[in-house]
């Protein structure tokens, strides 16, 4: 039985992962609010919503060097400072709007998604091992619930979203700031408790010895491998609910189908045990970079309600088990790389999805969206284009669609018309707020073309969305490979078994199949 401390920090880190669940669910669902209010295109919306998982991968890593040094109450003190930080910061997003304009606001934002990152991968240093540490005998049944909080967190951002939708008119920093409420409530559980000493540190394992394991190239195509689960998982994640609410022409059903695909992580993340005993853990991961290859096609190709939700559930039975089994196997093949192999596993798969999935798949809707548009009418192309051009990587430099238009087409300049009345009703004139005046003017002249633009840029934005997930399809499919390949690899060995670093398993790890390590995301 734990005494009432332990709990305590238990439940402290299960509401970091609600908090960073939320976070993550709201962004994805007011992109478009954003791209309407301050004009970003969805490559500039991508590198945004990269902050705020590039600072959570590099705060992994770091943090996975120091937490057997310096303690996890302090480390919490950070996590706790950095959460609450990144919501004023992204508070002040419209007032940098209007004093200094569209690229200021940019990076007020992504420097609040990065401070937001920051302090979840503090938090995803410490909650783990020290889940580890208070359930010493039980780790994978407590670490999967602990885990359960992730996508807990992503239903209550989506279904937070529905209701703000239902209601109507409540501002965007309303809704972003909704993880306070969880981050709060772990500052207040964890305030005056102790903490232990972590089971790295009790082990006298060296840091020397953690780093001799990076010499395996197995672990280094582990790394490779779960780059790619980071891309497709957390980086589709981060676009899904728009895109798929862009193919229903709802949003309100992207935000449904989001928390759809979230409950069957929620609930299928407590029987992977079971699921491991039959096809070993690099079974499962084969066949759900399969599943998600399928259903990332599907999505692209899906015609009516009845085939998205089906392609929605396909992807989310693929995306569920990759990121805890990945972590798992690493657990179970490199047990003395301890908190660093694991630490560093989740960092490669944060900034991947950082660095290259949420801002590759945007740049990808900004580059098919062009393209159709053009060839649909290439006059709208040049009154809807963006006023700078966006690259990723290596591939060639592009001016996506301006969000700020392309909104104020979908709704007939009704945004615009109310904004503009605000202003003059503050005492303000129009030349004070120059980015509210740039696109007045603009709809002034564009105006008259509304009628013929707004099926060829609706066809547009559409295809853009759908040829990302199609193209993104690629990744998990490459995956299933390299699993493929490990699957053999171990058959050869004589099959698939965990090491074992201290002479004997944990309890659990005969009813569960043994992921000895975190099952994070």
């Amino acid at each position: 039985m734990k005494n009432s401390n332990d709990k305590a920090l238990f439940w402290a880190s299960f509401l970091t992962l609600i908090a960073a669940g939320i976070g993550f669910s709201v962004r994805g669902a007011i992109l478009g609010e954003w791209s309407k209010q301050f004009g970003f295109t969805m490559s500039e919306l991508g590198l945004i919503t990269g902050g705020g998982l590039v600072g959570f991968g590099i705060t992994i890593i770091f943090f996975s060097f120091l937490a057997d040094r310096v303690g996890y109450g302090p480390l919490m003190v950070i996590a706790f400072v950095l959460h609450f930080s990144s919501g004023v910061v992204t508070l002040a997003a419209g007032p940098v709007f209007q004093a200094y304009g569209k690229d200021a606001t940019y990076w007020c934002l992504y420097i609040a998604m990065f401070l937001f990152a920051l302090g979840n991968g503090t938090c995803e240093a410490v909650i783990n091992p020290l889940t580890a540490t208070l359930y010493p005998n039980e780790k994978t049944h407590w670490l999967n619930i602990l885990h359960a909080g992730w996508p807990g967190g992503l239903i209550l951002g989506a279904l937070l979203g529905l209701t703000f939708n239902f209601i109507g008119n409540v501002p965007w920093q309303v809704q972003i700031c909704a993880f306070l409420v969880p981050t709060v409530a772990y500052g207040v559980l964890m305030l005056g408790k102790t903490f232990p000493r972590s089971e790295a540190a009790a082990s006298g394992v060296t840091l020397g010895d953690m780093l001799l394991e990076f010499a395996s190239p197995i672990l280094l195509l582990l790394l490779v491998l779960h780059a790619m689960v980071g891309y497709v998982e957390l980086g589709t994640d981060s676009w899904i609910s728009k895109i798929t609410g862009t193919i229903l022409e709802n949003k309100n059903y992207g935000l449904m189908l989001f928390i759809w695909t979230s409950g069957l992580m929620f609930v299928l993340r407590f029987f992977a045990g079971p699921i491991v005993h039959q096809i070993s853990p690099l079974g499962l991961l084969f066949c759900s970079s399969v599943l998600g290859t399928l259903g990332l096609l599907m999505l692209g190709q899906a015609q009516g309600a009845l085939l998205v939700v089906l392609a929605a559930t396909v992807y989310g039975f693929g995306k569920t088990f990759l990121w805890p089994t990945m972590l798992g196997v690493v657990s179970e093949q490199f047990p003395r790389g301890g908190a660093l192999t694991l630490g560093a596993v989740g960092g490669v798969g944060m900034l991947s999805a950082g660095l290259l999935g949420g801002p590759g798949i945007g740049y990808k809707q900004d580059f098919f969206a062009k393209e159709k548009l053009e060839r649909l009418d290439p006059a709208a192309y040049e009154r809807f284009k963006a006023e700078h051009a966006n690259r990723f990587l290596f591939f060639p430099e592009i001016a996506g669609l301006d969000g700020a238009k392309v909104g104020t087409l979908e709704d007939n300049g009704e945004k615009l018309s109310n904004d503009v009345a605000a202003l003059q009703k503050s005492g303000r004139s129009l030349s004070d707020d120059k980015n509210l005046q740039t696109l007045d003017a603009w709809w002034g002249t564009s105006r008259g073309f509304a009628a013929q633009d707004r099926a060829p840029v609706k066809e547009a934005g559409l295809y853009g969305g759908r040829m990302a997930l199609t193209y993104t399809a690629a990744v998990p499919a490459i995956m299933a490979l390299g699993y493929l390949f490990l699957i053999f690899y171990f058959r050869a060995k004589g099959g698939y078994k965990a090491e074992v670093l201290t002479g004997h398993a944990a309890v659990d790890e005969k009813y569960t199949g043994g992921v000895a390590g975190p099952a994070e995301l």
